[in-house]
């Protein structure tokens, strides 16, 4: 019995060893939950991905244009992104139907069950209950190719729809003869100006039976941004319609062009050659494991790191730029959509073991990209900058790559551009430079940029050391060490500032603007460049243990809801990227054991073979990425350096088949030193860059809210055995020269005025930081009817009346946001006063679930009992206006002297059935700041 037992079992092994490896791959995993992958057909980093739509509303869960938790189906478009968490793409959909043709889509979506669809690697079947027609798609590289299976028989249609998803800004229609359409699809959505060509041939001829548009050019030829067509024909029952459309971002020229990659109308090939393509990239990791649920979550995984980026050229090589521009690529492949904050963590750099080529292509793109557009990408899509997340991590991949021996770019344009990057004056970048850290009041999310744009910094570095530029190599390293500066030796915590000294209270579970999608928790260990500075900071290898213990051990989170924040191990969030590395982070406390059993707790718990089999968002391949590397026992805690913090290995074996052709294997017993030397044993790896000491910037404790007759300020060191110099300097006095004196005792002021300070060893300084004390101009009190919003307080009550303006960057904090209330302040004058006009400060950025009062009254008293209606006010702005607006409402009706003034606001309430938030039953926010009384 023995025997026969064990027989079997090497009988099902051979099995699972013997099928190709894309039939392991689920597409669906990732679908539901929060996965916000998509399950449609695609090659690997190819131009189309064909897939069904289930929602057309831009919804946080819709993020790819499929759910699965959806029973409807709207169509089948070409273009979709995996796991991001914003919407977009969506073009050019199709959609078979059947009986009289219809473009609306409420006629034409059909209701399917998951009972009756397939998806595979480069395959994607699905039933269409309304219609009864079976849908199978597959595609090449820049072509999707649709086979339609009509079931009964009478008119089958085609519907192209245009206003599918995103804003259709521009749209062409061209039937150029009964089996051949040209179109152009200009969009605005996340990508503000995404242009779209297309190139549609059918099998059969197809009859025009509707048309929607704004402007006839001619017959056949239609335009606008309201455009759609439906093409008919007579079918039997079981009769099947194919079409084939081709992808460009150049114009309907490259379209065609394209068009040749599938010159005939054998869907089944098509399909093998997917296939093929599939198991090309998929070999060049196998592994062996007798599970195979962990065949299923692993290949699938190293496919959806495939998703992105996308080719973008055309087949010869024309490429529309980021000057929208075309151009043609010489000598790489040009390509887009880089979520860069996400992927240089994990993604690049398995793509530097098995996509070296595409490596090289990459920072080709990043370089276009720079001098065609101004700078490297930081989220590129559609040959547009969103500047969406933070940071210039194009310098990690690039750094990265240079570092492992990467030759095929030029070094010395690719260094340039990442210090072209470095050296801007927005997003925090200007105070960064030159007070050493970024402050609440510089830019929101400020410890996130402080501590990414250090590390970036130091990846800068490390390409000015491969290129000998001594004096660049010592600049870029010493703003590598800036997240010193927001190092609070108190809380052993990295910890934001505002106006030069700490915020507090501070609560590292609590998520708020001073951080990139996290809370001080999840930000606390980024210092993947300096672990060795950091762990000495937080009091050694032990200490240090202990902090991630702590980390994962303390239970949840406060401040403001993120729906990226999810996978918590205390407060670890693996379903977000600021997380990833954290469980490596034991590797250099000495205690590797904790490492594995961490690490092999989430590739086990984390990733299933469930649609919700993703604990978070995609990512454009960053979530598959971890898993994938972490499987293999490998992660780079620091992309720049040539090496991988190792852990034991989750399968028993994992052989890596590299493009030159050769073959290495990693095993459960590989020693640690292989691990980390895994692929890169020809590199010597150089000791890394000297730190020079590095001095801190002294702590102004300056107060945050106005005075009224003076205010007295101690400055505080990190380092009791340095000095502090400081200078004031009056406000608005922009010729002044401060004189700088030896700091003795706390400073008092008694008007308004900056406080200039700096650390000093003696030998060496540290960067200039400053504080400002406002004297309040008056002496007014405020009472709040409604608590405000703990995270949107504005420095309390009164700082309504501190002369202190918040303007469209609202993160940084200075208004006072309202949330499940009105707004209703009662402002006491102290004396009565001839008051001309009473108005206020209102905000609105629809997106972040901020928008105007329904109405704004101003009253009057002169016993703070018995009120006087001056005027009520309404706004004029359309709450789907998704700009970042100020408006003053402001009532001039006022007459008399009076000594209480009362300002109430009506919430909006529930947030709309078209705004993001309203699957969450969200409440706007009132965001106010400041009265203004005249």
């Amino acid at each position: 019995m023995k025997l026969f037992k064990y027989i079997l079992i090497g009988l099902l092994t051979a099995n699972l060893y013997a099928q190709k490896l894309h039939t392991y791959v689920n597409p669906i995993i990732g679908t539901d939950g929060t996965g916000h992958t998509f399950p449609g057909a695609t090659l690997p980093f190819g131009m189309v991905q064909l897939s069904p739509d289930t929602r057309i509303d831009g919804s946080w869960e819709g993020c790819s244009g499929y759910h699965y938790s959806d029973s409807k189906i709207y169509g089948f478009s070409h273009t979709h992104l995996s796991g991001t968490g914003v919407s977009d793409y969506g073009d050019i959909l199709l959609m078979p139907t059947f009986g009289d043709a219809s473009i609306n889509p409420e006629d034409y979506i059909s209701t399917f069950s998951h009972q009756k669809e397939i998806a595979k690697a480069g395959y994607y079947e699905v039933f269409l209950d309304k219609p009864q027609v079976k849908v199978q798609l597959t595609t090449s590289a820049r072509v999707g190719f649709h086979q339609y299976t009509f079931q009964k028989a009478g008119q089958a249609n085609i519907v192209l729809d245009l206003n599918h998803r995103d804003e259709l800004v521009d749209g062409e229609i061209k039937i150029i003869d009964s089996k051949t359409i040209l179109v152009m699809r200009r969009s605005k959505a996340w990508a503000t100006n995404q242009w779209v060509f297309a190139y549609i041939q059918f099998n059969q001829p197809m009859e025009l039976s509707k048309v929607k548009f704004d402007q006839l050019v001619q017959k056949g030829h239609y335009t606008g941004k309201n455009l759609g067509i439906a093409v008919s024909k007579k079918v039997k029952s079981g009769e099947v319609l194919q079409c084939k459309v081709a992808l460009s971002f150049t114009g309907t020229e490259g379209a065609q062009l394209n068009s040749k990659e599938i010159t005939h109308w054998d869907f089944n090939k098509v399909r093998k050659n997917a296939e093929i393509a599939w198991e090309s990239e998929l070999s060049k990791i196998e592994i062996k494991t007798t599970n195979p649920n962990h065949l299923s979550v692993f290949y699938t995984a190293l496919y959806h790191t495939m998703m992105h980026p996308n080719i973008a050229q055309d087949i010869d090589g024309t490429y529309r730029g980021m000057d929208q521009r075309l151009h043609k690529a010489e000598g790489f492949d040009y390509y887009t959509v880089f979520s860069l904050w996400d992927t240089f963590r994990g993604a690049h750099p398995l793509y530097t073991l098995i996509q070296k080529k595409r490596t090289v292509d990459f920072i080709q793109t990043f370089i276009k990209m720079y001098q065609q557009g101004g700078k490297l990408p930081v989220w590129e899509l559609a040959a547009n900058e969103t500047n969406c997340m933070i940071g210039y991590h194009s310098v990690s991949v690039i750094a990265d790559a240079m570092a492992k021996g990467f030759t095929g770019f030029d070094f010395e344009l690719a260094f340039e551009a990442s210090k072209h990057s470095a050296m801007q004056n927005d997003l925090g970048l200007k105070a960064f430079r030159h007070k050493g850290y970024i402050g609440v009041e510089d830019d929101h999310e400020s410890v996130s940029k402080t501590l990414e744009y250090a590390y970036d910094d130091w990846c800068i570095a490390q390409m000015a050391k491969i290129l000998g530029k001594t004096e660049d190599e010592k600049y870029f390293l010493d703003r590598s060490q800036h997240w010193k500066n927001l190092w609070n030796k108190q809380t052993k915590m990295i910890q934001p500032k505002k106006n030069g000294r700490w915020v507090e209270p501070f609560d590292p579970k609590e998520v708020s603007n001073h951080y990139t999608e996290a809370n001080g928790w999840q930000y606390n260990f980024f210092v993947p460049h300096d672990i060795d500075g950091y762990i000495q900071k937080v009091g050694g290898a032990e200490a240090m243990e202990q902090k991630l213990d702590e980390m994962f051990q303390t239970e949840n989170t406060s401040g403001r809801h993120q729906v990226d924040i999810t996978g918590l191990i205390g407060q670890y969030a693996h379903g977000n990227e600021p997380s990833h590395h954290f469980a490596y982070l034991y590797h250099f406390a000495g205690k590797p054991e904790k490492t594995k059993e961490k690490v092999h707790w989430i590739l086990e718990n984390f990733y299933t073979n469930q649609p919700d089999g993703l604990i978070g968002n995609e990512d454009c391949g960053q979530m598959s990425a971890w898993y994938v590397l972490s499987s293999m026992g490998i992660y780079n805690v620091c992309p720049g350096q040539p090496h991988w913090t190792p852990t034991e290995p989750f399968f028993e074996e994992i052989k890596v088949n590299f493009e030159d052709g050769t073959q290495k294997i990693i095993r459960k017993n590989t020693p640690s030193e292989e691990l980390q030397k895994f692929g890169w044993e020809h590199i010597n790896v150089s000791k890394n860059s000297n730190l020079s000491p590095f001095i801190t910037v002294p702590v102004i404790e300056a107060p945050l809210i106005s005075f009224e007759k003076s205010v007295v300020v101690p400055i505080i060191l990190e380092n009791q055995n340095h000095q502090v110099y400081y200078a004031l300097q009056p406000l608005n006095e922009f010729n002044f020269k401060p004189k700088f004196q030896l700091y003795t005792e706390p400073i008092i002021c008694e008007e308004s005025m900056q406080i200039l300070a700096y650390s000093t060893n003696g030998a060496r300084r540290s960067k200039t930081v400053e504080a400002i004390v406002t004297k309040k101009p008056n002496n007014y009190e405020v009472k709040l009817t409604y608590a405000y919003n703990p995270q949107y307080h504005a420095n309390g009550a009164n700082g309504l009346l501190d002369g202190v303006f918040g303007n469209e960057n609202w993160r940084k904090g200075d208004w006072q946001g309202f949330q499940n209330s009105d707004f209703e302040a009662i402002i006491d004058l102290k004396i009565e006063k001839n008051i001309q006009s009473i108005g206020a400060n209102f905000l609105q950025d629809t997106r972040s679930w901020i928008l105007m009062p329904t109405e704004v009254s101003f009253y009057v008293s002169n016993n703070g009992v018995d009120f006087t209606l001056v005027e009520t006010l309404k706004h004029t702005i359309a709450p789907d206006n998704y700009e970042s607006i100020i408006q003053t409402i402001q009532t001039e009706q006022v007459s008399g002297s009076w000594k209480f003034v009362k300002v109430t606001a009506k919430n909006f309430g529930k947030l709309p059935e078209w705004h993001q938030g309203y699957p969450f039953n969200g409440d706007a926010f009132i965001f106010i700041d400041e009265v203004i009384i005249k």
